[in-house]
C-alpha cells in the first residue's frame, strides 16, 4: 500500500472507529465495509471529517451476492456501494454497506448527504429492489411501470417473466407470459479471485 493510501486508511480508522467493519485495498483504492444501519452516520463523517472531505458521490450501485463464490457466500445478500471523491484532497474511497434484511432490503437514503444520490437510488431500487428510506420519489427509472420483479437480482430469469408484442386486432401493445422455454445459454465464467499485477 502506498504511503498516501496508508495515511487515508489511518484517517478512516480514526474517524469511523467501530463503525468500520473491514478496510481493504484493491487496484489502488480503499474499500470500507460497514453495516447498512450506520450508512448515514458514516457517510456524513466521510463528507465532513477533517482529512477526509469526500464532498462528491460519484456513483452508487446495488450488489446481489446470492450467487457469489459459486453460492458459498455466507454474508448478507444485498449491499449498496458508494464511490466517493474528495476534490479538495484528491482522494477516493469506496464504501460497501451491507443490508441486514435479505427479503426486504432497506437502507437510509443519502439524498440529504449528497443530493445527487436521487437517481442512483432509483436505479438501485428498480434493478435490485433495494428500498431507500427517506427518498422523496422512489419509483422505477429504467424499466416499465408495469414491470414485475427486479432484473439484476441473481434469481431473476434471464429471459424475464413477460414479453410484449403489438396486437393488430387490439391495435396496441399487449403483455403476455413469456412464450419461449426457460434456458440459460450464458456460459459460466471462471476467474481468479486474487487479481495480481506482475
Amino acid at each position: 500500500m502506498s504511503p498516501r493510501l496508508e495515511k487515508l486508511a489511518e484517517s478512516l480508522k480514526s474517524a469511523l472507529g467501530d463503525k468500520l467493519l473491514q478496510l481493504s485495498e484493491h487496484v489502488g483504492e480503499l474499500t470500507a465495509e460497514i453495516n447498512g444501519v450506520d450508512a448515514i452516520a458514516v457517510c456524513t463523517i466521510l463528507r465532513d471529517g477533517q482529512g477526509l472531505q469526500f464532498e462528491q458521490l460519484i456513483d452508487l450501485c446495488g450488489v446481489d451476492y446470492s450467487d457469489y463464490k459459486e453460492g458459498l457466500w455466507e454474508g448478507r445478500r444485498f449491499a449498496v456501494v458508494y464511490h466517493l471523491l474528495s476534490v479538495a484532497l484528491n482522494q477516493r474511497v469506496r464504501v460497501k454497506a451491507f443490508i441486514a434484511d435479505d427479503e426486504f432490503p432497506l437502507i437510509a437514503s443519502m439524498i440529504n448527504v449528497w443530493p445527487v444520490a436521487n437517481w442512483f437510488e432509483r436505479e438501485a431500487f428498480d434493478l435490485y429492489g433495494i428500498m431507500f428510506d427517506g427518498h422523496p420519489d422512489l419509483r422505477r427509472l429504467l424499466t416499465d411501470y408495469g414491470f414485475i420483479g427486479h432484473p439484476f437480482r441473481k434469481d431473476f430469469p434471464v429471459i424475464g417473466n413477460v414479453e410484449m408484442r403489438y396486437d393488430p386486432d387490439q391495435q396496441r401493445v399487449v403483455y403476455q407470459p413469456v412464450s419461449i422455454e426457460l434456458r440459460n445459454n450464458v456460459p459460466r465464467m471462471i476467474r481468479e479471485e486474487g487479481f495480481h499485477r506482475g
